[in-house]
């Protein structure tokens, strides 16, 4: 814990920086150190999600499993990118297919990618300012 001392003001404050205090870490399970075989994997994840079609596309699928057209249409892109796209999604196992007849329906593997684009999201807002997310009328009342 740090210790406290008092300003001019008789406020008390904290004797260590912001700066110098650690980030929040989460409960997460797995190694946190930088030789983690799973980086690598990692960072793959994270190129596919650096493109603004393939987020639009995992932020539409959130509602759940949809075929190409209408992703498409959605996206506003040609079917032809949204299916390119879908199979760069695909490979790394970010959205599986199902099939129905001629038509290819899919659908968010799992919640991770998901939740991957919301805090890019919420990181985006910090760059513009203060985030919604952090407005003093988004915070619990006491």
């Amino acid at each position: 814990m740090t210790p406290n001392t008092t300003d001019t003001s008789g406020v008390a404050t904290s004797s260590q920086s912001r700066e110098d205090e650690a980030m929040p870490t989460s409960d997460s399970t797995y190694a946190t150190r930088p030789e983690n075989d799973n980086v690598e994997l990692a960072v793959e994840v994270f190129s596919m999600l650096a493109d603004a079609t393939r987020v639009r596309l995992i932020l539409t699928l959130r509602s759940g499993e949809q075929a190409v057209n209408d992703l498409a249409a959605a996206v506003g892109k040609s079917p032809t990118v949204v299916s390119q796209h879908l199979a760069k999604l695909r490979l790394t196992r970010i959205v599986t297919t199902r099939h129905e007849g001629t038509r290819v329906f899919y659908r968010l593997t799992d919640e991770h990618a998901a939740n991957l684009v919301d805090e890019a999201l919420k990181q985006a807002e910090h760059a513009m300012g203060t985030p919604h997310h952090h407005q003093a009328n988004n915070l619990p009342s006491a």
